[in-house]
């Protein structure tokens, strides 16, 4: 947990595929800078695969490791607008990253999750877990 003006504050890191399905979820402290918390989350990250991330997540140190070595996966990072060197970035894949928003849109619906009923991190991210669980299993219901 962190601690901002507002009191205690969370950050809930989530990585998911292209359905919206939860792969990785992770929590920081609210104070926490975004970028250097997603390192050890980008080993998930495969080959042939597209990283699609907001401005917070822009810098060199987390484009490099998904083009470099066996990873191979291509980074498209809306960039800050003070960037001196302006690096590739294409606009029409980046509106697929709403995906990930609807995510946490879904994941807001939860109570416990949105008022963080939870006094430990390990319990509150059980409850993180929880939700995720429940969201995914939503897209194998049947409609009929």
């Amino acid at each position: 947990m962190g601690r901002s003006r507002g009191g205690l504050t969370t950050k809930i890191h989530a990585l998911v595929d292209a359905a919206g399905r939860p792969i990785l979820l992770k929590l920081t402290a609210g104070q926490a800078h975004d970028g250097r918390s997603t390192m050890d989350m980008l080993a998930t990250v495969g080959s042939g695969q597209v990283l699609l991330a907001d401005r917070g997540y822009d810098a060199d140190y987390l484009r490099t490791p998904c083009g470099r070595g066996a990873r191979g996966a291509v980074a498209n990072i809306k960039p800050m607008p003070g960037r001196k060197r302006i690096p590739a970035f294409e606009r029409t894949l980046y509106r697929k990253r709403n995906v990930v928003e609807r995510f946490f849109n879904k994941l807001k619906h939860f109570r416990a999750v949105a008022t963080r009923y939870d006094k430990t991190d390990a319990s509150f991210l059980a409850s993180v877990h929880l939700a995720a669980i429940r969201i995914t299993l939503r897209g194998y219901e049947a409609v009929t």
